[in-house]
């Protein structure tokens, strides 16, 4: 499933509904990767995204940003959503330290912000998610691409 065309977005709320969109897609289709690869700058929205997203998959957990804490772990049935934050990550040692490959194994769902950091190190079958400001009028607007790459694509 491939998204042709960027999506736009023009608020918070619009961005959290397209996570919560692509959640439902991941719950029908078992083709999707569980893995998405998210990108963008500061402040555009890569935790909106990931909090709609969890709305789906692990109903009444708060998202907050794993900034610090580099990952968060939201319990789901029949998997668990791990949400990373790799802004500060700068090496493959960084990745090794907090469990990245363990992660991967565990056989949840894993939501990477600033995926970019860590290219070599992505999982070949992946959604990558760029979101981008694209109006200096409107602040809150954004473009939303969306790729799967992998076998499947």
């Amino acid at each position: 499933m491939n998204w042709e065309t960027p999506i736009f977005s023009s608020s918070v709320e619009e961005t959290e509904r397209l996570g919560a969109a692509i959640a439902a897609a991941m719950q029908k289709d078992a083709a999707l990767p569980p893995f998405l690869a998210l990108d963008g700058d500061l402040g555009v929205g890569k935790t909106a995204f990931v909090r709609g997203f969890v709305s789906v998959i692990s109903p009444g957990s708060a998202v907050r940003s794993p900034t610090f804490a580099l990952v968060r772990e939201y319990p789901a049935c029949p998997r668990p959503v791990f949400h990373f934050d790799f802004y500060r990550i700068d090496s493959e040692e960084d990745l090794i330290s907090i469990g990245f490959d363990d992660y991967l194994m565990r056989g949840g769902i894993c939501l990477c912000e600033w995926s970019n950091k860590i290219a070599d190190f992505l999982p070949e079958e992946r959604l990558e998610i760029v979101i981008e400001k694209d109006d200096p009028a409107a602040p809150d607007h954004r473009k939303i691409t969306i790729l799967q790459r992998g076998k499947d694509a």
